[in-house]
């Protein structure tokens, strides 16, 4: 059989596709080095600036100066100045003669695409350099220069590897600071085995989040994953500028850079076709896929069309227009185009006179009053100006936003308006409106075409959303719904035998769910039964959060009170241990309404959420009112949401949060896991639209968005399977996750498929196995942990069940796990050339349930203590102290499984807290692999000097150690480099010349186990 490709073959077929073509990249072959790279640029810079620098070319100490500008703490910083002014990168020089005085030079036009001073460069095998002594040189595979920066990386396997091993790579390479200097401006990484191809926004090491590598589809959603056809689609001449330039966005609240996914790509394209044929739409992006980002960059890019004058964001209430404000206000914080939040009337009607090309976010409410102030002055210069707009209306949520009577009101005031809207759960006529005159009844009606399409089955296919799992749970039994129904409907049970449950279920009077019994039963499934839903096994400050979504203001004010019972230990059932051992503080409550909902019943709606806000102060030292209720609500959204690094500190988090329709729509936590709902099915849309606040991406963890009903199930999950057929193109199968049933059946038939393979762990002889055998066991294993894995998350799952329900015993997963390990380590160790591994090498197991400390989580907290960029550094005493105890007891927790590690951390900690400001702008991430890097090379120093040995061979072994080799790569060569002569008379108590070389390498395997490996087990 023909052997894999190799990665050279890789390489320069690669680069062969992108150089091929009108105007595509040119391959230098002679930039290997960072001085040769900073030459390559210096030229460029020259070439393209003439107009500026004239004659005289700039000097040493002036490219220095640019050297240094250009030379970033973070990507997220060479982003901020890649968004330029006015769209153009640019540096400033204080030249050397001073009679020139400053100057400023152009680097980067992000609209001069294939044209201009634009030019376009391939390299490969460049040399990273080592950082210390102690450090190695890396080897990248294929980067891309626009105007000589590196602005793409890609790293590439042949396809005998998965293309998680490339993503890893570049997560060390980032880890070990390989991506400063130039290379400081990369702003997307692609990764690729050939066969699979990904691409992802630069970030630091601990931030550089698996679940957010993208694959690439084409306007029809087919997936592109070929590399050459993956380079023919993204990384050509002028896709691959607009990707870097044109199609990122720069969180300002998550200090992050992101890069569309293609189909937000492409909805924009569809858009300003669209407008360029003056034709008005909407988007149909299923909930959960990122429409905020996608309409502020449709809105944006709108401004470019000369023909348009203003575009207006609509949202639809004050709730929303919260989040969805901050969003965009984050967004466009570094971007060229200036976002106005119109804070009242009078500023919304300047704004929309004045001559500057703006994206205006406002609500109907107040654009609404506009038109009536100008509904009687039809006369003025004012109102001939203010209905000639040319403008384009962006609808976010555009099914409820706008009314099809509003809209129609705003066309005939507006006269030249284009309309955009953006929905997850478009009206079809399977849900139409009611028919109100000739008002249109759909989404299509009132909008006219869907320029894009993107639907939850496809976005889950692409991993852009997660899919459902479902429970329809019911606080009382079969045998009491009969006996219920029967009362209600003064019958003999008999009579209603044959009745089916949905009939039944129909029957049930609301008092049913009202009572206390059905209410405790649901705070009990909360509390005690939710742990696996919400990730207790990640540990403290890395749970999720939930909401409970009930039918009125009064129910959700009888479940805060209860929950608060719970805290205060004064409900019928305790807090189980397991829950408190991770999380003491759980439950903690808020609830949220609208004041307004019920104006009967306001006064004493208002009284409740006094005694609300209060509690909120108490637990997290804030000081809202009655009186400041938006900015208590605003709180709570950003609490709940986590986006900002202040809310990633335990002390800070919320876990549940009680509400009856706010926050089901329009909502974005990423970090929300479940919907708990106890009321009544809702109608297709606002179900779709509900359960898709859980359904974000976060972590690799976090499998499904998670839905809990307590009310009706039979009924509700008929009502669901409605929805998502609707919704998903008849693909519900594809995005629900299998039930309890199914799931508890999958588990059972991994347990037998497993035992089949081998009954006992003490019985596998790994020894005497053959490949074949070994692949069957990995195999088996793996589907196993796949399966018990997907179990525990359900509300039924309970630990007794193993050895009982299940026969497996919860003792005997550490057993097989350590043969599975062995196992695999056999299996790689000397892969079979050609041959096709059925298993999944890089596969990760998912049910181990560990309470090792996450150093990621530490590290990110201890960075919030850094200062970056011009910000001073002020810190607020209550949240800071609450997040440095957090540290301070990861630390001490982490002392206890690796010392050695948290010793490290405590240094850099230690050094952070007592002078701030020498840290500024630095990673930690990177701090700590130098200090680790550091002491590791004193060890092999000493270590060397002691023996009299070769050090570099001592590194050799030391880099390649694995601790279930019998016998570690280097080791013949390392002995050989041996002076006995000198170690007998330096050593006090020298080993005879017969031991030298035994002792000297146990001694060497010690140091490693010891000293060196616990710093790698991170």
């Amino acid at each position: 059989m023909a052997g894999m490709t190799a990665e050279q073959v890789m390489e320069n077929t690669l680069i062969q596709q992108l150089i091929s073509g009108h105007s595509q990249w040119v391959y230098r072959d002679d930039l290997h080095t960072e001085d040769e790279l900073w030459q390559n640029f210096k030229n460029k810079l020259e070439q393209n600036n003439r107009d500026i620098l004239g004659e005289t070319p700039l000097t040493h100490q002036e490219f220095r100066q640019i050297k240094n500008q250009l030379t970033f703490g973070s990507f997220y910083k060479a982003a901020e100045w890649l968004v330029g002014e006015n769209g153009i990168a640019k540096v400033e020089v204080q030249r050397e003669d001073v009679k020139q005085g400053t100057i400023r030079l152009r680097v980067i036009n992000r609209q001069d695409i294939a044209g201009g001073i634009s030019s376009y460069e391939v390299i490969n095998q460049y040399i990273s350099p080592k950082r210390l002594v102690e450090d190695v040189d890396r080897r990248f595979d294929v980067t891309l220069l626009i105007n000589g920066l590196p602005m793409i990386h890609i790293e590439l396997k042949n396809r005998s590897h998965p293309f998680m091993d490339a993503f890893r790579q570049i997560k060390k390479y980032v880890r070990e600071g390989k991506f400063n200097g130039i290379y400081s401006t990369v702003q997307m990484f692609v990764v690729s085995n050939g066969s699979d191809t990904r691409y992802i926004a630069s970030a630091k090491d601990t931030k550089l989040n698996e679940q957010f590598l993208t694959k690439w589809v084409d306007p029809d959603n087919r997936p592109v994953t070929d590399y050459l056809e993956f380079a023919r689609e993204v990384l050509s001449i002028p896709m691959a500028h607009k990707m870097v330039t044109q199609y990122t966005v720069l969180d300002n609240n998550k200090n992050s850079l992101i890069l569309l996914r293609p189909y937000q790509i492409h909805a924009i394209e569809k858009v300003k076709e669209a407008s360029k044929r003056q034709q008005s739409g909407f988007v149909w992006h299923t909930t959960g896929s990122g429409k905020t980002l996608t309409s502020y960059k449709v809105a944006r890019n709108l401004l470019q069309i000369p023909s348009l004058q203003k575009t207006i964001f609509i949202v639809d209430r004050v709730d929303l227009d919260q989040q969805t404000t901050s969003s965009f206000s984050s967004y466009a914080e570094n971007d060229v185009i200036e976002i106005d939040e119109t804070e009242n009337v009078n500023d919304l009607i300047k704004k929309l006179l004045s001559d500057d090309r703006t994206v205006i976010v406002t609500t109907i409410q107040k654009l609404n009053h506009v038109m009536k102030r100008f509904a009687h002055q039809q006369e003025s210069k004012r109102y001939e100006k203010l209905v000639n707009l040319k403008v384009a209306f962006v609808i976010d949520e555009c099914h409820r936003a706008v009314s099809p009577a509003k809209k129609r009101e705003i066309e005939e005031f507006f006269i030249y308006s284009l309309w955009y809207g953006f929905t997850g759960t478009p009206i079809f006529k399977e849900n139409a409106k009611i028919a109100l005159g000739d008002l249109p009844r759909t989404t299509a009606q009132q909008y006219g075409d869907c320029l894009h399409e993107y639907t939850v089955k496809e976005a889950i296919h692409d991993k852009a959303v997660l899919g459902f799992q479902v429970e329809y749970k019911s606080t009382f039994s079969q045998y009491d719904l009969d006996r219920l129904v029967a009362q209600v409907e003064q019958k003999d049970e008999l009579e209603i035998a044959d009745w089916s449950i949905p009939d039944k279920e129909a029957r049930l009077p609301k008092s049913i769910y009202e009572a206390e019994e059905h209410m405790w039963e649901v705070v009990r499934s909360i509390v005690n039964k939710s742990k696996n839903k919400l990730g207790f096994a990640k540990g403290s400050g890395q749970t999720y959060n939930a909401l409970l979504t009930t039918s009125s203001i009064t129910q959700a004010q009888r479940y805060f009170r209860m929950f608060c019972a719970v805290r205060d230990g004064e409900s019928p059932f305790e807090i189980e241990e397991q829950v408190k051992r991770v999380l003491p503080d759980f439950p903690k409550v808020a609830i949220t309404y609208s004041i307004s909902e019920n104006e009967e019943a306001s006064v004493s709606n208002q009284n409740e959420m006094k005694k609300a806000i209060a509690y909120y102060n108490q637990m997290f030292g804030t000081s809202y009112t009655i009186e400041t209720m938006r900015g208590y609500n605003r709180n709570i959204n950003d609490r709940l949401a986590r986006k900002r690094e202040n809310y990633l500190v335990r002390s800070e988090q919320l876990d549940l949060v009680i509400v009856v329709d706010r926050l089901l729509t329009g909502f974005d936590a990423p970090c929300l896991s479940t919907l708990f709902i106890d009321r009544q099915p809702m109608k297709p849309h606002d179900l779709i639209q509900a359960f898709s606040r859980t359904n974000r991406l976060f972590d690799k963890q976090k499998k499904y968005g998670q839905i809990v009903t307590f009310q009706v199930p039979k009924t509700f999950e008929q009502r669901v399977k409605e929805a998502l057929i609707l919704y998903s193109n008849g693909g519900q199968n594809d995005v629900l996750a299998p039930s309890w049933e199914e799931s508890k059946e999958l588990f059972h038939q991994a347990i037998f498929d497993l035992k089949e393979v081998v009954t006992r762990p003490e019985e596998i002889d790994l020894d005497s196995m053959n490949p074949a055998e070994l692949k069957k066991f990995i195999k088996a294993f793996q589907q196993f942990d796949k399966s018990y894995a997907a179990v525990q998350v359900y509300s039924e799952f309970d630990d007794q069940m193993m050895g009982a329900d299940f026969p497996f015993q919860s003792e005997e997963y550490e057993a097989y796990r350590g043969k599975y390990e062995n196992a695999l380590e056999i299996l790689t160790k000397d892969p079979e050339e050609g041959v096709k591994t059925e298993i999944d090498i890089s596969y990760e197991l998912e049910s181990v349930k560990t309470e090792e400390i996450n150093y990621e989580y530490i590290l990110m907290l201890i960075q919030a203590f850094v200062p970056s960029g011009d910000d001073a550094y002020e810190l607020i005493p209550r949240e800071d102290q609450k997040a440095a105890a957090e540290v301070d007891n990861y630390i001490a927790t982490l002392s206890r499984n690796n010392p050695k590690l948290a010793d490290v951390l405590q240094q850099i900690w230690t050094n952070i807290l007592s002078d701030p400001e020498a840290y500024r702008d630095q990673d930690v991430s990177n701090m700590l692999e130098d200090l680790i890097l550091q002491q590791e090379s004193q060890m092999v120093k000493q270590f060397a000097q002691f023996w009299h040995v070769d050090e570099d061979e001592v590194a050799y072994v030391v880099s390649n150690f694995n601790e279930k080799n019998d016998k570690q790569p280097g080791e013949n060569e390392l002995k050989k480099t041996g002076d006995y002569q000198m170690y007998r008379e330096h050593a006090e108590q020298p080993v005879s010349k017969l031991k030298y070389g035994r002792a000297m390498i146990e001694d060497l395997n010690d140091l490693v186990k010891e000293e060196i490996l616990p710093f790698r087990k991170r």
